[in-house]
C-alpha cells in the first residue's frame, strides 16, 4: 500500500478519476459477474450516448468493432452489445482482446477497412478496458504499478461510407499508421500477464519499457513523417541526413520535425505522466498542445485505449476545433505496439450542449497539476 501511495502522489492523477464498483467493495470482487457488470456499464452507456447524438439505430449498424484488452468472456462483449440491442443478424462482428492501450487504433483500422470492402453502411467501435479483471491484489511492485493509473472508461466511434454523411460527419480518417516490435523479446515482454509468486495474476511492467516504448514511438513517427509533413520539413530532414552521412559531420544533431506544421491538435495517450512529458520535450511541444492529454490524465486517469477520444472530446469541450485543422492521435501499448491516427476536422465543431464527458467540469480546466500531490 505504501508503494502505491507514492506512485499515485506523482502520478498526475486528481481525484475525481473512476474504479470499477467491484474493486471499491472490501474485499474486491474479480467475479465474472462483476466483470460483465462493469463492462455492460461502460459499453451500454456509451453506445446509448452515441445512437443519441447522431440520430442512428442499432439496426443501421453493419460493422461492429470491440476491443478491451484484458477481459474477454464467452460469449463475446461484441455479442453482449448485439443482445442488448437487438442488432442485425448479417452483422459483421469482431471482438479484439489482448492488444493494450494502442488496440482503439487498430480497432479504428479494420472498421476502416470493412467499410471500404463493404456497401454503405455504418461502422460502430467501441473501445474499453476492464478493471475488475485486472486490479492486482498481489505485493510484487512491477506488477501494482498498473493499479495506481489504471480508471474505469469507455468510448464509442461512430464511422460512415455513405457519402451523404460527409454533410454531418464532423472529422475524415486521413492515415492510420501501425507499429509492432513484438518480434523483439524486450518489447514482446516488456507489458505481461502472468502470476507473480503467490499465483495471482497481475499486469507486471518490466524495467525496459521506457526503452521500448521510445523505440516503437521513435519508428511510428518517422513512419508517419513523410505522409503528413510539408516539403520544407523533408529537405531540413535531407540535410541533416546529406551532413552526417557524406559530410561525416558526427557531431551534427539528428534534425527533429516540427509536427506544429503538420498539426493543430495533438491527443497523446495518457500512459503516464513521463510519457507526456517525454512526448512533450522531445516533439517541442507547447503546453496547448499537451493540455488535452494532461487534463485527461488528471480528471480520468488512464482510461488505456479509449483514453485518446476523452483528449479528443476535451478539444470540442473547449471549442478548439475549427474546420480544416488536423488532429493526430497516438496510443502504445503491449506488444509492443505503437499506432497513429490523423483526422481532418470537416466543420468547426461546436461547443457540446450533451453527452460529452467533461461537460461538468470544463469550465475548471486546465487546472495546475504538481509534480507531488500527498495523499493523506
Amino acid at each position: 500500500m505504501e508503494f502505491q501511495v507514492k506512485a499515485l502522489e506523482r502520478s498526475g492523477l486528481g481525484d475525481e478519476t473512476y474504479m470499477s464498483p467491484a474493486i471499491l467493495k472490501n474485499p474486491p470482487v474479480q467475479t465474472m459477474k462483476e466483470a460483465r457488470a462493469e463492462a455492460e456499464l461502460v459499453m451500454f452507456t456509451v453506445v446509448d450516448e452515441l445512437f443519441e447524438k447522431t440520430k442512428t439505430r442499432p439496426k443501421d449498424i453493419g460493422v461492429l468493432v470491440v476491443n478491451c484488452g484484458l477481459f474477454n468472456p464467452t460469449p463475446s462483449l461484441s455479442a453482449m452489445i448485439i443482445n442488448h440491442y437487438k442488432m442485425r443478424g448479417n452483422i459483421l462482428s469482431f471482438n479484439i482482446g489482448g492488444m493494450g492501450c494502442s488496440a482503439g487504433i487498430i480497432s479504428l483500422d479494420l472498421a476502416n477497412d470493412m467499410l471500404q470492402a463493404t456497401g454503405s453502411t455504418y461502422a460502430l467501435v467501441v473501445s474499453m478496458e476492464n478493471i475488475t479483471t485486472s486490479f492486482y491484489t498481489g505485493n510484487k511492485k512491477s506488477m501494482l504499478l498498473p493499479n495506481c493509473f489504471f480508471r474505469l472508461g469507455g468510448a464509442a466511434i461512430l464511422l460512415s461510407n455513405k457519402r451523404k454523411d460527409r454533410r454531418r460527419a464532423k472529422y475524415q480518417l486521413t492515415h492510420i499508421v501501425r507499429t509492432h516490435k513484438g518480434a523483439d523479446d524486450k518489447s514482446f515482454k516488456s507489458i505481461y500477464q502472468e502470476e507473480d509468486e503467490n499465483m495471482v495474476k497481475g499486469l507486471s511492467l518490466s524495467p525496459d519499457l521506457v526503452e521500448v516504448a521510445g523505440d516503437a514511438i521513435k519508428t511510428n513517427i518517422t513512419t508517419l513523417g513523410p505522409l503528413v509533413l510539408p516539403l520544407s520539413e523533408h529537405l531540413l530532414f535531407l540535410m541533416t541526413l546529406f551532413c552526417k552521412k557524406v559530410l561525416r559531420k558526427k557531431e551534427m544533431k539528428p534534425y527533429i520535425p516540427d509536427f506544429k506544421l503538420a498539426f493543430e491538435h495533438f491527443c497523446i495517450h495518457t500512459g503516464g505522466k513521463w510519457v507526456l512529458e517525454e512526448m512533450q520535450k522531445n516533439l517541442e511541444l507547447s503546453e496547448k498542445h499537451v493540455e488535452p492529454s494532461k487534463m485527461t490524465l488528471h480528471r480520468f486517469g488512464n482510461t488505456s485505449s479509449s483514453s485518446i477520444w476523452y483528449e479528443l472530446a476535451y478539444l470540442e469541450a473547449k471549442g478548439r476545433v475549427k474546420r480544416g485543422d488536423r488532429l493526430w492521435q497516438i496510443a502504445f501499448g503491449s506488444g509492443f505496439k505503437c499506432n497513429s491516427a490523423v483526422w481532418k476536422a470537416l466543420r468547426t465543431v461546436k461547443k457540446p450542449k450533451a453527452n460529452n464527458p467533461w461537460l461538468d467540469c470544463i469550465d475548471a480546466y486546465p487546472v495546475e497539476v504538481p509534480d507531488f500531490q500527498r495523499i493523506n
